[in-house]
């Protein structure tokens, strides 16, 4: 096991009806500002519930913004930030996924870098210079909070997230420690109301977030494999479960607390981590729109075979402690095909796509892709750094089909 330090400051609240824990939870003369996403959370009630919440107090002011893609744009984003700025907010209270949460930590983080003229105004230039340098320099945020509706991407006990430019045609990455939510609500029955594909893809998604940090190649870093492997198992089982019976509560709160411990950096301590499926899915999204979990799921299995020999190891481990495959009868390629294929056929259980060609794109897609992987100095990926732009293009053309195991 690598050498590690390890923190995360999040408060979690976990369960049903605890959205009325933010009358505590908020300051009590805070200046709020509540965003959310697309609606939804107007729809189901959420967002009236928040209001309630909040409201216990008189002397806290609420300002609300809506309207946060699902993957969050950066010049709505900008325009979350200047009203921070023309209303003084000083706290921020996400209500939504991941996308919402990743926005938000965004605002509370490019807030201060006003125009000199104008100090209600963010300076566009330099909330860009911070995305695209993953905002390590910036050394103040607005704090925030988050109510999550959407078990997926982890960002609700972490302190990162993804920001999209669609004029840019760029996905990019970002972090900093001052964005740790300050806590998190998990009401598991908020799931309750989400489509079937918004489910599927939280599954999904926390399902490679386990893979980018375990399938690697060992340190001896037991509690984490394990941890992962059970997280792993735990997924795939309450996945099948739900996908048929969907009002299954105590599957519901499997779910979320999964994806919330699946990226919340406790896996990733003390052991080497790969991205390589992100970074390239980061551009799947940007270019094609597709939703962010497909793109993982597309490219995994092709990721595993295009570097089966780096990740041998690891595989052979996974194939035997997550699938089961013990047989002895087999070699190790054989054994390893085996365990990417009931990878492949677990996804497709799910509905979710395993190749490029169930997107209805070709390998006409490819050479934008390694394009942009370029552009965007995406050419040493892997947790061994050597991950270039012919190692991209190789699992990319893996990806353009796949038959049925």
């Amino acid at each position: 096991m690598n050498n590690f330090q390890y923190y995360n400051p999040v408060r979690i609240v976990f369960g049903e009806g605890q959205i009325k824990q933010l009358s505590d939870l908020v300051p009590t003369d805070a200046r709020v500002l509540i965003t959310y996403g697309g609606g939804s959370a107007q729809r189901t009630g959420t967002l009236d519930e928040v209001k309630n919440a909040l409201s216990a107090n008189s002397a806290r002011q609420v300002f609300e913004f809506g309207g946060i893609e699902a993957n969050p744009e950066f010049t709505t984003l900008l325009k979350a930030a200047d009203m921070v700025n023309e209303h003084d907010i000083d706290f921020l209270l996400a209500v939504g996924g991941g996308s919402v949460i990743d926005g938000s930590k965004f605002v509370a983080l490019i807030s201060s870098l006003t125009e000199e003229d104008n100090k209600n105004i963010v300076s566009r230039e330099q909330a860009w210079d911070a995305l695209t340098s993953g905002c390590k320099k910036i050394n103040s945020a607005i704090d925030l909070g988050t109510v999550l509706t959407i078990p997926a991407t982890g960002s609700e006990m972490n302190s990162g997230g993804v920001i999209n430019s669609s004029e840019r045609q760029a996905k990019l990455p970002f972090g900093s420690p001052l964005v740790f939510p300050k806590f998190s609500i998990l009401d598991p029955t908020k799931t309750l109301t989400l489509p079937e594909r918004q489910v599927m893809n939280g599954v999904a998604d926390a399902f490679v977030h386990v893979m980018e940090q375990y399938l690697t190649y060992p340190v001896n870093a037991k509690v984490q494999d394990a941890f992962a492997e059970s997280l792993l198992k735990i997924l795939i089982d309450e996945g099948r479960v739900v996908k048929n019976d969907p009002d299954n509560l105590e599957t519901r709160k499997n779910i979320m607390w999964t994806a919330t411990m699946a990226l919340n950096g406790l896996i990733g301590t003390g052991v080497p981590q790969d991205w390589t499926t992100h970074m390239i899915g980061h551009e799947l999204t940007s270019l094609h729109a597709i939703d962010h979990a497909r793109t993982l799921t597309i490219l995994l299995p092709s990721v595993m075979r295009e570097l089966k020999d780096s990740k041998k190891d690891k595989l052979l481990q996974y194939a035997r402690n997550v699938w089961n495959i013990t047989a002895t009868d087999q070699d190790d390629d054989a054994i390893i095909e085996k365990a990417i294929g009931y990878t492949e056929n677990f996804f497709r259980e799910l509905g979710l796509p395993v190749s490029l060609e169930d997107a209805e794109l070709d390998k006409s897609a490819i050479e934008p892709i390694i394009k942009q992987l370029e552009a965007h100095k995406m050419v040493k990926l892997g947790e061994y750094g050597k991950n270039d732009l012919e190692v991209s293009r190789h699992i990319l053309e893996r990806a353009v089909s796949s038959k049925a195991s």
